[in-house]
């Protein structure tokens, strides 16, 4: 008797939980047929003519690329390093020989000299995109792998283009922000900030002063 009482108990349990699995199989259903999808967003289409004269614009050299054209010759790079906030500072010395490239579209400076007892050579691009209207920088050198991007946008007033972007620290390999500020000082001296982080808190990591030939 106690066996039968025991296996009547155990049906009567499977088929309770059998029902509330249909329940809840149920009540998915309806919310998912109760849940509004929205229609997405279509693109007028352009007609040719129109992309045409879009693409263009695009591709022409705007009075911001003149801005960079300005630059083109060679500059004495003064440059100053710190390692570490309120750190020694150490000096080094390049040469950086700038040109326009690909029809005047981008910015192209070679940079030679040395640093810290060893021959330096970095390359640096810069770009403006017409279409999103911001600068965007990069660097690579001969004292290491990665890239540096960083993107901005120049500021009249303060004659001044401000980039931020992410390096990554070759002790840990974690990616960090940096901060750049490049400013027109006149109209042959440009003056490079940079600012990098360090528990936490940014500091004033280099600045060349770069003097035009």
């Amino acid at each position: 008797m106690k066996k039968l009482t025991a296996i009547l108990a155990i049906i009567t349990l499977c088929l309770v939980s059998c029902k509330k699995e249909v329940k809840t199989e149920t009540d998915t259903a309806k919310d998912s047929l109760a849940v509004k999808t929205e229609e997405p967003l279509i693109e007028e289409p352009l007609d040719s003519a129109a992309q045409m004269k879009a693409w263009i614009a695009y591709a022409t050299p705007s009075e911001a690329h003149k801005l960079m054209a300005d630059e083109v010759g060679s500059w004495n790079c003064d440059m100053t390093f710190w390692t570490e906030p309120n750190g020694k500072p150490q000096k080094s010395t390049s040469v950086a020989e700038i040109k326009m490239i690909l029809g005047g579209r981008y910015q192209e400076a070679v940079y030679k000299g040395t640093m810290m007892g060893q021959p330096f050579e970095g390359k640096a691009t810069l770009a403006y995109n017409n279409a999103s209207e911001e600068y965007t920088s990069t660097f690579i050198d001969n004292m290491g792998t990665g890239m540096m991007v960083g993107m901005g946008k120049y500021n009249q007033a303060a004659k001044s283009m401000e980039f931020k972007g992410e390096m990554v620290n070759p002790v840990n390999g974690e990616k960090t922000p940096y901060r750049e500020i490049y400013t027109i000082v006149d109209p042959k001296t440009r003056k490079m900030e940079m600012f990098d982080m360090k528990n936490g808190s940014e500091y004033k990591s280099m600045e060349i002063v770069m003097t035009k030939k």
